[in-house]
């Protein structure tokens, strides 16, 4: 099996002013590429050339460095892309089948946003921030992860199904946002595509493929 780069379902500008046009083309054909084409030579001629990518995380500290962050930094940004949209922020959570599980947990979008925030901003040097469904209590969670490294791991304290991520390398805002990380986070909530993380979430209690 060889992984495929996915292609966007929108423009590199269409998540402007929250995400600049450079900076999704260089994340896209620069960063998840290289992850992409790394991975694939990572596990070429090996066992794990005909395993989903789910399995090669499930088991990632069985196999070689350049597995596990390249299959990390795959994973991670498939997911990433998907759960963006020119529509998205908090209009769209109405009736995408998220906001009464969010409430349920954490009380209210707003306090769901405070502690993802909190979240993304002491993740200290690159990782990502995640929001993740629990197995096999199906409850929500919120954690985050170094480097590539992602819930679905069996290096990371707790375990999950990551249904919504957020890139906190540098990579991902420093064109536009600096070292001002705070306000990159909260122009994510601004283009959050709350139906698409509803599909990962209905997935992720069916026990089904991600990406």
């Amino acid at each position: 099996m060889k992984f495929l780069l996915p292609e966007l379902s929108y423009q590199f500008d269409a998540l402007e002013p929250h995400i600049d046009a450079e900076t999704m083309k260089i994340h896209l054909t620069k960063h998840h590429q290289g992850y992409t084409d790394k991975l694939n030579k990572a596990i070429e001629g090996t066992d794990l050339e005909n395993s989903s990518i789910e399995e090669i995380l499930s088991k990632v500290s069985h196999h070689p460095a350049a597995v596990r962050n390249n299959a990390g930094g795959f994973y991670n940004h498939s997911i990433f892309w998907k759960i963006l949209s020119p529509n998205g922020g908090d209009q769209s959570i109405e009736g995408s089948g998220m906001k009464d599980p969010i409430i349920a947990k954490f009380g209210s979008l707003d306090s769901f946003k405070e502690q993802f925030t909190k979240t993304a901003l002491s993740r200290f040097g690159s990782g990502w921030a995640w929001l993740c469904m629990d197995e096999p209590e199906g409850s929500l969670f919120i954690t985050s992860t170094p480097n590539q490294d992602n819930p679905l791991m069996d290096v990371v304290d707790k375990n999950g199904i990551p249904i919504l991520g957020l890139d906190v390398w540098e990579h991902a805002y420093y064109l536009h946002y600096q070292n001002r990380r705070a306000d990159y986070v909260d122009a994510f909530f601004k283009i959050i595509n709350w139906p698409a993380v509803n599909e990962y979430h209905k997935k992720a209690s069916e026990n089904a493929v991600l990406v």
